[in-house]
């Protein structure tokens, strides 16, 4: 392998003009005998002093057929660059940092662009890429605030990790269809962009690929497509429709969180998880879980738009967080499928006035119904052994509960700030109430209630004892 520093040969002019660049230009052979252009580098050179550069086509009668790792990196004033069509890779990082660098023109022969190859050019305006290019790779134009438009060519099958990542000037952008895959976060921070199409070649979208695209307003998901990475549309807040197709089996958690202009959705019937998909979609105001959900976690969060929501039968859990802080939400159906109801499950629903919960239940998770302040009355059903700690704080609202001799253990605060609480039916007897675990831990708003024994005939015992009329507890 040869370093050599350029000037190059004058007696021989093909092998390039004698013009500022020669000076800051060197040279190394390649294993296949032809040469790696990059700038100067050493002692007493600024390489952010170069303005302009012209790549020969050779050095010393062998063609220059590579840009090379970090080439151009750094150099600041830069504002334009010839490359000949007897190069055919750009290397890692080439022009990284290059700010002043307002257009460039790649030639058809370049059939690889490296890592970052253009990654912090700011002022980079327009930029033709080559039909001959199949991959746009890991952050090749991430940083690039000042493009506004580009052309992918027909060619590429795939675009990159963080491809385009933060081009905050990029409007549009058009995706040919030999594209199979959008990588994850290749559009992430693209806030000028408005409309993108996605072609039916493309199968998979990736993690974060057009997170905070937040001037985007509408976006088609083409049938070819089966998976939705996490957080692939997170915080577009522009975003008011979107279709997802019936091809779609897999939804990534956090996939439209804080897509705060959605109003509605239809999720695929394909679709077995929803985990955090839609939390933080503030405007969602109704929304139909297909029958394959099996469990829904942290789904929708934060949707306070939401009134009313029902879960279907071939849910098994309701996951933490699932609806937490849905203020808007009046009334919820849970199917007699689901066994668990998970932390903060339903954590500041204040518009939540009833609940039943399902006979299959048999754990509250911890801070489940926290703050549920419009809740007056809820049953507990036979199936549960133990209510979690805080699962119930701070229902002011809360006038009765029925609990049953099931439970063997009642967590901390479970019913802390229960205020209203004053009646408390038990299906078992009072021997069996003082045996729960911790139910004298920092719940004496449920101690303090009046307590209710389980009697389906009219006892002779002196206390207080209830049964059921017409389905409904009352005290004898």
């Amino acid at each position: 392998m040869t370093l050599a520093s350029c000037s190059w040969p004058q007696d021989n002019p093909a092998d390039g003009p004698a013009d500022s660049s020669a000076d800051s230009l060197e040279f190394t052979q390649l294993p296949d005998g032809t040469y790696e252009v990059s700038a100067r580098r050493g002692v007493g050179f600024e390489r952010q002093t170069i303005e302009s550069i012209t790549i020969p086509k050779s050095y010393e009668g062998v063609a220059v057929t590579s840009i090379g790792t970090w080439a151009f990196s750094g150099c600041t004033g830069l504002t334009s660059i010839t490359i000949p069509d007897s190069v055919t890779s750009i290397g890692e990082s080439a022009f990284k940092d290059c700010a002043s660098l307002t257009s460039i023109t790649i030639p058809n022969s370049v059939t690889s662009i490296g890592w970052s190859a253009f990654y912090g050019c700011t002022n980079l305006k327009n930029i033709t890429l080559p039909d001959s290019l199949t991959n746009i790779s890991k952050s090749a134009f991430e940083g690039c605030t000042g493009l506004t438009s580009i052309t992918i060519p027909d060619g590429v099958t795939r675009i990159g990790y963080k491809a385009f990542e933060g081009c905050t000037g990029l409007t549009g952008i058009t995706i040919p269809d030999s594209v199979t895959s959008v990588g994850e976060s290749a559009f992430k921070g693209c806030a000028s962009l408005t409309g993108i199409t996605i072609p039916n070649s493309v199968t998979s979208i990736g993690d974060y690929a057009f997170f905070g695209c937040n001037r985007l307003t509408s976006i088609t998901i083409p049938d070819s497509v089966t998976s939705m990475g996490k957080g692939t549309f997170y915080d577009c807040t522009g975003l008011t429709s979107i279709t997802i197709p019936n091809s779609v089996t897999s939804i990534g958690g956090s996939a439209f969180e804080g897509c705060t202009g959605l109003t509605s959705i239809t999720i695929p019937d394909g679709v077995t998880s929803i985990d955090g998909a839609f939390s933080g979609c503030t405007g969602l105001t109704s929304i139909t879980i297909p029958d394959g959900v099996t469990s829904i976690y942290g789904a929708f969060s934060g949707c306070t738009g939401l009134t009313s929501i029902t879960i279907p039968d071939s849910v098994t859990s309701i996951g933490n967080y699932a609806f937490s802080g849905c203020t808007g939400l009046t009334s919820i159906t849970i199917p007699d499928s689901v066994t668990s109801i998970g932390w903060f499950a339903f954590q500041g629903c204040i518009g939540l006035t009833s609940i039943i919960i399902p006979d299959g239940v048999t754990s509250i998770g911890w801070s489940a119904f926290f703050g549920c302040t419009g809740l007056t009355s809820i049953t507990i059903p036979d199936s549960v052994t133990s209510i979690e700690e805080t699962a119930f704080c701070d229902c002011t609202g809360l006038k009765s509960i029925t609990i049953p001799d099931s439970v063997t253990s009642i967590g901390n605060y479970a019913f802390s700030d229960c205020t209203g609480l004053t009646t408390v039916y038990y299906t078992g007897t009072a021997t069996e109430w003082g045996k729960i675990n911790n139910i004298d831990d920092a719940n004496s708003d449920l101690t303090d209630a009046t307590i209710y024994y389980y009697s389906e005939t009219q006892p002779t015992a002196e206390g207080n004892y209830w049964h059921y009329v017409n389905g409904v507890a009352t005290p004898w």
